[in-house]
């Protein structure tokens, strides 16, 4: 029987598995890929928004040259945590399912990558999983193509070929800028009216440069509606066009998976656009003894929950055990 399973070892869970320990627990934390695997999929030379304060778990100091830290960084600044605090984790091993048991206590289902699966129990469970497992899908044919992806890593397999780059946040300006470093042809398709508003802004003047000078062709207000090998449609203001293309890179976002939480009993605020239902003082479901934490505990939105708030989460579970044991 364990004490406590932290589901994910992405910051957040590695963050309350650390906040865990200090009350005198040893967490077990499984992670269905590798240590902060998120962060791993992120674009490669990727900066964050953040200071590197505001990404400190377990408070481990995270040292960087740099005013915002890089992605190699960060994954080298949480792999470190997750050593010097020797926690137990499983990675590769995915949990399918968790049932609630007439005492009180969890069993939850564990498949490995070859597919065998066993049980774990254990008192408390905090799910802490990410949402990169889940883009947000257009719905259109051609989207299953293999040379359309929803994840952009670096620019370089692009070089000379053209590239549509469907969305308007930070990842896909950061990929067309990329893109058009390494020699694509880029074109970048947005359904708002102009530039979005969380564009950081010492980016954005030199994308806007780029599109007035024609290096990068910026389609507004527009949507594609049907992908082939060689092409796209797209329709802007009613107006609809067919462009010759190589690659697609569908970078509209991602949203949580529910389905472990709810196949649990736990409740959603459909109002409040699939939130978990919870208590924001212990972060714990409407299930007794099972815990949110980090993106688990946002509605569709996968940005209403950051890592610099959601680090935060593991010291409110770890508090409110504590109490519970002390009872």
């Amino acid at each position: 029987m364990e004490e406590v399973v932290v589901i994910g070892a992405g910051p957040c869970g590695l963050s309350a598995a650390v906040e865990l320990q200090r009350i005198g627990l040893n967490p077990l934390v499984i992670e269905k890929e590798c240590v902060v695997h998120s962060i791993y999929l992120y674009p490669t030379y990727m900066q964050f928004f953040s200071t590197p304060e505001l990404l400190e778990i377990g408070g481990y100091p995270f040292s960087t040259p740099n005013d915002k830290p890089y992605r190699l960084e960060a994954l080298n600044y949480y792999r470190n945590v997750a050593q010097r605090s020797e926690l137990r984790i499983r990675s590769y091993e995915t949990v399918t399912g968790i049932t609630r048991q007439a005492d009180g206590t969890f069993e939850l289902t564990v498949q490995n990558k070859f597919g065998a699966s066993d049980k774990v129990q254990t008192r408390y469970v905090v799910v802490a999983t990410g949402y990169f497992d889940s883009p947000n899908m257009l719905g259109i044919p051609g989207e299953d193509l293999p040379h359309v992806s929803h994840y952009f890593r670096e620019a370089h397999p692009y070089t000379g070929t053209r590239v549509a780059v469907i969305g308007g946040s930070n990842s896909a300006i950061d990929a067309a800028m990329e893109l058009l470093r390494a020699g694509a042809s880029v074109t970048v398709i947005y359904r708002g009216e102009t530039y979005s508003s969380v564009i950081k802004p010492w980016v954005l003047p030199i994308f806007e440069s780029m599109v007035s000078k024609g290096k990068i062709r910026m389609m507004f207000r527009s949507r594609v509606t049907h992908i082939t090998e060689t092409t796209i449609t797209v329709v802007t203001d009613g107006q609809e066009q067919t462009l010759d293309n190589d690659f697609v890179l569908a970078l509209t976002g991602f949203r949580p998976d529910r389905s472990l939480l709810t196949k649990a009993g736990a409740e959603l605020n459909i109002e409040a656009g699939g939130v978990p239902k919870h208590d924001p003082d212990t972060m714990e479901t409407t299930v007794p003894g099972l815990y949110i934490a980090g993106v688990a505990a946002s509605g569709s939105n996968a940005n209403e929950v950051f890592i610099e708030t959601g680090r935060l989460h593991g010291g409110r579970i770890a508090a409110h055990i504590a109490s519970k044991k002390q009872t």
